[in-house]
């Protein structure tokens, strides 16, 4: 059997907040409970927002909480680069065998270049695009592009696409009606999000992706990615989300309670853990504990189907 490999893949656009590492740890255990291993990268897609420093932060509050990594970050290993800023042209060969296969095709609607870089997120109301450009004439594609360089979008199939989450079982989604024809490129050059993790996953040889409920239904998409370019298709496990006392979920734009800030307070690193592993369902009590002495306990039934409401007071400045 191979060798289960995970990841971890912050956005280094702000500290981590506990809904990065709630996450991440169970991304962790998820594989090292199956004597895999993880794989730390940079997506830094979105050179705007992104930041050096935090991405480094990100590595320290892994390290400090006991998250280690096996391969990227400061350990490098055989993928490198790690940051998805400097892989612009591997996912320039990516997007041309897509071409090379004509299902993608130039679209000059001015929606197209926003949030493609950013990892969407359920509740951000997503829209389906109508497919405006798809039928252009090379004669109307010429045309527009004196005025407007486009975006690049792919043309989805008919066709439903189902897999099973490890956490969330059967999921299905008929791709013209759940996720429409989606963007590859931005206008400006920027590859989206949908493209780059995928081509990164599958180059890297990650096995499984574990990652927050909000992302569940890009999953078809990236599946057919994953079959139109010839990756081995990964598990998929999605985790529940987690949400401050008033029902708000956590986000670092409005600056939820990171580590370091939670250390000030007086909390340890085994604390942190114990916290978020009684919110998974792992413990009975938040006791202190590490991630290694938690391996033996990880199962994805224990984890609650419905998001869950941080407690007031089980992390200072939360409620």
């Amino acid at each position: 059997m191979a060798q289960v490999v995970g990841r971890f893949a912050p956005t280094p656009s702000g500290q981590l907040h506990l809904g990065n590492l709630f996450c991440s740890l169970i991304a962790w255990l998820a594989a090292k409970s199956q004597g895999g291993k993880i794989l730390l990268r940079n997506e830094d897609l979105d050179v705007e927002r992104s930041r050096p420093e935090y991405a480094l932060q990100a590595q320290r509050d892994l390290e400090a909480l006991g998250l280690f990594w096996d391969e990227g970050g400061d350990c490098s290993g055989p993928h490198a680069p790690y940051d998805q800023s400097q892989r612009f042209p591997f996912y320039r060969t990516q997007l041309e065998r897509l071409e090379n296969q004509g299902l993608v095709y130039p679209c000059f609607c001015s929606r197209a270049q926003l949030h493609a870089a950013s990892a969407p997120h359920a509740s951000d109301g997503e829209t389906i695009y109508a497919g405006t450009c798809r039928g252009l004439s090379p004669q109307e594609v010429e045309e527009r592009s004196k005025t407007r360089a486009p975006a690049l979008r792919l043309q989805v199939p008919e066709e439903t696409i189902a897999f099973t989450d490890l956490h969330y079982g059967p999921q299905q989604q008929y791709l013209p009606t759940g996720c429409g024809d989606f963007i590859l490129r931005r206008s400006d050059g920027v590859y989206a999000y949908q493209l780059a993790v995928v081509a990164d996953d599958g180059a890297m040889g990650v096995t499984q992706v574990v990652r927050g409920r909000d992302l569940l239904s890009s999953t078809p998409r990236q599946i057919l990615l994953y079959r139109l370019l010839g990756w081995p298709v990964p598990e998929f496990g999605h985790t529940p989300l987690l949400l401050a006392p008033g029902g708000r979920r956590l986000s670092k734009r409005d600056g939820d309670q990171c580590l370091s800030g939670l250390l000030e307070k007086g909390l340890t690193p085994r604390d942190v853990v114990g916290r978020l592993a009684f919110l998974a369902g792992l413990v009975e009590e938040p006791c202190p504990i590490t991630p290694e002495e938690l391996l033996p306990r990880f199962s994805w039934d224990k984890l609650p189907q419905e998001d869950v409401v941080v407690p007031a007071g089980l992390f200072p400045g939360i409620g």
